[in-house]
């Protein structure tokens, strides 16, 4: 018998593209990207003490430069621009 997503709580939840191209959208406006860098926004399983069960895991990857992860311990859908830290870059 295939489990199901309700049989494993660490599977990968349904996904959210608008929300997904809206925190894009404000990274690439908050950090000022130019049209070149990546921005990849995923919701994960956190396994940390004292995370919640499920973070936002937010990856900036421009030419020639060191990948930059922001992380933001709320699920995908409940990211508000606020959440993103002013000085990551």
């Amino acid at each position: 018998m295939p489990m199901n997503l309700f049989d494993n709580p660490l599977a990968p939840r349904r996904a959210l593209p608008q929300k997904t191209r809206q925190i894009k959208g404000w990274v690439r406006e908050l950090y000022d990207l130019s049209d070149d860098a990546v921005v990849a926004v995923s919701e994960i399983a956190c396994r940390d003490e004292g995370c919640p069960d499920v973070e936002t895991v937010i990856g900036i990857m421009r030419p020639g430069q060191k990948i930059v992860s922001l992380r933001v311990h709320k699920a995908l859908g409940d990211v508000v621009r606020e959440d993103l830290p002013l000085s990551a870059m």
